[in-house]
């Protein structure tokens, strides 16, 4: 066994007790998958990941990727590369692949939920296997010949990338200088270097398709400043014959030129990619229309779930073995009896501030569990509505609003208190390799950075998913949760809680009315307007996204600590009653000790102005 602890029952509780996937399973799109299935590859994905995929994590962390710089060639270790061939032969990421490309048309709830197992056992097999969504976006936005490309990279299992950074662009993707030059053959020649291209080189398959961002060159109504001037390019590594998909053996011309040292998820091949440098890099413009921005938002939202995925899934591991190591670790006397040097020894179990970082631990674990399972949950929706024709806006609204949560917010806590609780569980052990939590520290920290650093996603929050949406999507999650704070069949023993969700929705409310207005008062010819006003939402901007998360989350946990309660009504086996007895006082904890500091929250944002804008460089 590894250093991996699932948990497969809260898993289950959340698919099928509190978000009751069940009567989605066998129906609709779905109807190749029925709950009976779905039950199979859940517990068959959580047993590979405990027993199996686990096995190198350590191994690749301590021996990782070797890159030689003469050959532009990236080497992953054999037992990492073992550890590949063992999920790919698996073939569960079939449910990831569309029906088209020889995939099965599965839930996306049910998908993120093995993609837990699989991110919390060894993260980066989920980044390298990266044509699932690259042949989706390809399939989807692409011309004949594209689609072609779909079935050959799905049917030989290629690998796949996303470049969109640059050295000197980072997160304004906008500015990057990657430059397009058509050919007279229809292809185009690529230029330009991108920075922090994961999984940009390495020898686990036979070739790798890029998709590129670059902006046109010479091309009316293209090319323009900013993202809408970008395009989408479909580079290979090696070329290919597109009615057969075999490599001719010519060598396209893009390739590693670095790779990082990096601080965690070291087996994962962080690459700068140079194209066109010594010869050409040519490839394809997906779809023949020049959206790249758009195009890759499909795949930058699938990366926004990984990141919240495999965030929630090494905080729960570490939690769980948190507290393995608590229920042992014998240490002091009772605190009643602290003064009776004769008073026996106790697990620190029965400390109180150990059980304080235990329940902290357990609530956000779980709570992020379901807040992406929830947004999962959207995401199947708007696939059911999509199929049977039916209006997805609100749906595609409110996932969109939830993605920015789901990355920002839960990488966020994830890295804080795993390094903060979950390692501190230990003592001083948990910073020694002998146990797994100094790597999961390390390997989350990524989460709070990649695919967009907190700060954007909640510039991306407040700006795109409230601002511009009108605050449609998130009136709509306001309602939903006050519906139930106020639900008078509500548990009447959570009275407490559900008052103090009712006054920390209050809050957020309250904030974001706060950014609305400063918004607003950017424009100089309003009354009282002064364009400096937006710094003050922009210093707003991670508290609501923080604060958001908070009282999302303590509404699912309230949620599942209703079903919990209902069901400690009934008989039960012991192990069944201390589950749901669990959930009820995850519950009430985070309520309690959590909900209070939004409403302080929402009085600070209140106060925000723009001083600190004001101050010297020098005095800082």
């Amino acid at each position: 066994m590894g250093h991996y602890k699932s948990n497969l029952r809260d898993v289950e509780f959340n698919l099928f007790e509190l978000l009751e996937r069940d009567r989605v399973l066998g129906t609709g799109p779905f109807e190749e998958v029925d709950l009976d299935t779905a039950k199979v590859a859940l517990r068959e994905v959580d047993r590979l990941a405990r027993e199996e995929l686990a096995a190198s994590f350590e191994d690749s962390d301590r021996s990782p990727t070797v890159f030689d710089a003469a050959s532009h060639t990236v080497t992953v270790p054999p037992a990492y590369a073992a550890t590949y061939k063992t999920w790919m032969d698996a073939e569960w990421w079939r449910l990831r692949v569309l029906p088209e490309l020889g995939g099965t048309h599965a839930p996306s709830s049910l998908n993120w939920a093995i993609g837990e197992f699989v991110l919390g056992s060894n993260p980066t097999l989920w980044t390298y296997v990266g044509f699932p969504t690259a042949t989706r976006v390809v399939w989807r936005h692409g011309t004949d010949r594209d689609k072609k490309i779909a079935e050959i990279a799905a049917d030989k299992q290629w690998g796949a990338t996303m470049m969109l950074t640059e050295p000197d662009a980072g997160s304004d993707v906008g500015a990057g200088r990657t430059k397009a030059t058509p050919n007279d053959d229809g292809t185009w020649n690529i230029t330009g270097v991108k920075r922090f291209i994961t999984a940009g080189e390495h020898d686990l398959t036979d070739n790798i398709i890029h998709m590129v961002l670059a902006r046109p060159a010479g091309v009316e109504g293209a090319g323009g400043p900013g993202t809408k001037g970008l395009s989408l390019f479909l580079v290979p590594k090696f070329h290919f014959d597109l009615e057969t998909g075999e490599l001719t053996g010519e060598r396209n011309g893009v390739y590693v030129t670095g790779v990082e040292k990096k601080m965690g998820v070291k087996v994962s091949a962080t690459c700068e990619m140079t194209l066109g440098e010594n010869e050409p890099a040519r490839g394809w413009l997906l779809g023949e229309v020049h959206d790249g921005i758009g195009q890759m938002f499909d795949v930058i939202e699938d990366a926004r779930m990984m990141v919240g995925s495999k965030a929630i899934a090494t905080l729960s591991s570490g939690y769980l073995n948190a507290l393995e190591y608590a229920k042992i670790r014998l240490q002091g006397a009772d605190l009643t009896r602290s003064s009776d040097r004769a008073a026996p020894r106790v697990p620190i179990t029965r400390h109180p501030d150990i059980r304080r970082s235990l329940l902290t631990q357990k609530s956000f674990a779980e709570g992020l569990r379901s807040l992406v399972l929830y947004t999962a949950s959207w995401q199947d929706e708007i696939a059911i509505g999509s199929a049977a024709g039916t209006d997805t806006t609100l749906a595609e609204a409110v996932n969109d609003l939830l993605l920015p949560v789901v990355k920002g917010y839960g990488s966020e806590r994830s890295w804080t208190i795993l390094g903060t609780e979950s390692l501190q569980t230990f003592g001083g052990s948990g910073y020694l390799q002998d146990y797994p939590l100094e790597q999961y520290v390390r390997d989350a920290k990524i989460d709070t950075v990649y695919e967009g650093t907190t700060a954007i996603q909640a510039q991306d929050l407040f700006f795109r998913k409230i601002a511009r949406n009108r605050g449609v999507a998130f009136g709509h999650l306001v309602r939903e949760i006050s519906g139930f704070a106020d639900d008078p069949a509500a548990a009447t023993e959570l009275a407490f809680e559900r008052d103090l969700l009712v006054e920390a929705t209050d809050s957020v409310e309250s904030i974001v009315a706060t950014m609305t207005a400063d918004l607003a008062q950017t424009n100089p010819k309003v009354p009282g307007g002064d364009e400096k006003n937006v710094y003050k939402v922009g210093l707003n901007a991670s508290r609501l996204l923080y604060v958001l998360g908070d009282v999302l989350v303590a509404w699912l946990l309230l949620r599942s600590a209703a079903i919990a309660l209902r069901a400690l009504d009934t008989d039960l086996p012991a192990a069944e009653r201390s589950f749901y007895e669990g959930k009820a006082a995850a519950a009430r904890f985070f309520a309690r000790n959590v909900l209070p500091v939004v409403v302080a929250e929402g009085r600070i944002a209140g106060a925000v102005d723009d001083s600190v804008m004001g101050l010297d460089e020098a005095a800082f």
